[in-house]
């Protein structure tokens, strides 16, 4: 288990749903064409998924990230200043290497 602390922001939260709640639309409209059939055809009813997928991205489009945390791998690498940097070396970089066909 992962010592990272997740977010639970409602952006988050929201899009952590975003697959599980399509995977249950999915699976109720197959359980209603084997109950109802007919009308209730996935050829007719596959429209729901794309209204389904719309509307979680408009959720999370919309929702506050209040409270987000970022990734904390990506906030602990920090790239010194110039003015902190490594001063430079006497010996400059080499301009040829062996093996490069001179």
């Amino acid at each position: 288990m992962s010592n990272s602390t997740s977010c639970r922001c409602s952006r988050c939260t929201i899009r952590g749903l975003r697959a599980p709640v399509i995977i249950v639309t999915i699976g109720v409209l197959f359980l209603l064409q084997q109950l109802a059939g007919g009308f209730f055809d996935f050829s007719n009813t596959y429209p729901v998924i794309i209204i389904v997928i719309g509307l979680l991205s408009l959720a999370g489009a919309l929702a506050s990230s209040e409270g987000h945390i970022a990734d904390t791998a990506a906030t602990t690498a920090q790239v010194p200043a110039a003015s902190e940097a490594a001063p430079a070396t006497q010996n400059p970089a080499p301009t040829s290497y062996s093996g490069q066909g001179q």
